[in-house]
This record gives structure tokens, C-alpha cells and sequence, in this order.
């Protein structure tokens, strides 16, 4: 289909971008890859008045470590984070993101705002306890994941705010797997689940963080199966054990009961590999 008639600016400045994002109103929305929002504008479920491209807009690509953080750019593609292994679970999530030319344009920061609980990186955001920067016409502000989502496609970043930069925590000494669900390689996640271990000197778990994709309105912590693990040794028993208990809702693709066995098997077999790596 054919997207409805709009406007378009590509500013060459942050200053200019928030500008022109305060002047197009509530209608005026940001293009940053454009592969969650173009879709939507051709079939007419969402018709912004004007698109400010950040595609000129300079300092919101790269990453850089910096005590223990990783400070990355908003604009930052998932290309350039699927063969980074310094970042972990990450690195595995983007590399699984649909195919390597949405790979090639999507952006974490866009993947993020847009807030689809279907998407890889917000289920890795929230499990790895990191945060975002925004920055409207008032200042600078940091939003951590646990507060970032909100509902189905609303988060918190304001209308006049652009999401800047994304902090996520170093992962050393830390195992990680990742592992979802598609009914085609390059479709959203019916399930997905993002698993991170670190253990103790004894081989038990000494920690435990289990985000989930597409299991509710916003991506989840599976705060049950952490607390059934903590503590435990990471055998076959206690990581089965830990992988009962989600109680997802149904959609066009799956009844509840099906996602919580896929939920289930996924989250075992990520914790396996985890526990493994």
C-alpha cells in the first residue's frame, strides 16, 4: 500500500531535529532505520504529518566502553553490534534480528523507542538491568529499562524527546544464551527468551537475569524462575524447574498454552547455554 501524504526533514543537528520534531506537533514522527514505522505508514495504521530523519544528525552512531559501561549511540545499527562477542548477549540477540538487510539499517535506538514487545533488544535491555538517554527541549534525561516500557508500543520517552544513547552494563563473567521462536526465519518472535548466568565458585548459580520477548504487553523479567535458580546448582533439574511458571497471553500466532511450552523449552534451553558458556 501506499503511505499517506506527509513531510520530511533531515536535519543536520540534534538542535535542528528536536526543533522540528516541537514544531510538527503531535503528528511529527522520527525515522531512524525505518523498518518498525514505514510498514505501518503503508498500511495506513499510522499517518505522521512529518518525518524528521536523524540519518545526518552527528554522534548517535558508535560505541565505546567506559567503566564498566557500554555507551551506544542510538542510531547504531544491528549490523554493527551482531559480531561484537566483548558484548555478549547483545551481540547474540542483534545477529538474530529477521535478515541481514534489516540488520543492515534497523537501529537500536529505533528498536527501542518503538517499543514492540516482539522486538529482540527491549527483552535484552530489561535483563540486562540497562538504561537510555533522551534529550528534549527541557535537558538530558536517563530512563532505566525497568521504567522505559510501558504498554504495547508506548514507552517512556516523551513526544518532544529523542532517544540519544543506550547504556547497557559490561557482561564479564557472565554466560549468556539466547533463543526464540519464529514460524519463519525472518518473522518476530512468537517467543523469545534472553538468559544470563553468572556462576559461583562452587559451579552453583550465583546470579540469574531472564528477560522474555512477546510474552505481554512489554517485555519481562521471569523475576519466579531467577529466585527457582539463584542459589541452586546449574544441573538439568533446577534449570527445568526454574523454566515453569510464565503465564503469557494468546495472540494471532499462538494460544497461552502454546507460548508458555514454548516459553518453557526456550528458557531451558537458553539457561543451558548460559550455564554452558
Amino acid at each position: 500500500m501506499i503511505p499517506a501524504e506527509f513531510d520530511y526533514t533531515a536535519p543536520a543537528s540534534l538542535d535542528e531535529a528536536l526543533s522540528a520534531l516541537a514544531g510538527g506537533g503531535e503528528d511529527a514522527k522520527l525515522l531512524a532505520g525505518g523498518h518498525s514505522l514505514l510498514p505501518l505508514m503503508k498500511m495506513r495504521l499510522a499517518a505522521p504529518s512529518l518525518l524528521v530523519d536523524l540519518r545526518n544528525v552527528p554522534g548517535l552512531r558508535g560505541l565505546e566502553r567506559d567503566d564498566g559501561t557500554w555507551r551506544v549511540g542510538a542510531m547504531t545499527r544491528h549490523a554493527d553490534l551482531q559480531n561484537r562477542n566483548d558484548l555478549g548477549v547483545v551481540a547474540a540477540a542483534a545477529a538474530s534480528i529477521a535478515d541481514q538487510q534489516v540488520r543492515n539499517r534497523g537501529t537500536i535506538g529505533g528498536s527501542l523507542a518503538h517499543g514492540d514487545p516482539a522486538s529482540d533488544l527491549p527483552a535484552v535491555l530489561l535483563a540486562l538491568e540497562g538504561s537510555v538517554t533522551v534529550r528534549g527541549n527541557g535537558g538530558t534525561r536517563e530512563i532505566p529499562a525497568t521504567e522505559l516500557f510501558q504498554d504495547y508500543l508506548t514507552t517512556a520517552v516523551g513526544e518532544d524527546e529523542i532517544l540519544t544513547e543506550v547504556r547497557l552494563p559490561a557482561t564479564d563473567g557472565w554466560g549468556h544464551g539466547y533463543e526464540k521462536f519464529t514460524r519463519r526465519a525472518e518473522d518476530w518472535a512468537m517467543v523469545g527468551v534472553c538468559a544470563m548466568v553468572k556462576k559461583a565458585g562452587d559451579g552453583s548459580c550465583e546470579d540469574v537475569r531472564i528477560g522474555l520477548t512477546n510474552m505481554g504487553s512489554t517485555p519481562l523479567r521471569a523475576r519466579a524462575a531467577e529466585a527457582a535458580l539463584r542459589g541452586q546448582p546449574l544441573d538439568a533439574q533446577h534449570i527445568a524447574q526454574a523454566a515453569e511458571g510464565t503465564d503469557p497471553p494468546g495472540d494471532l500466532n499462538a494460544s497461552p498454552d502454546y507460548k508458555r511450552h514454548l516459553a518453557r523449552v526456550l528458557t531451558r534451553r537458553a539457561l543451558e547455554q548460559a550455564a554452558g558458556s
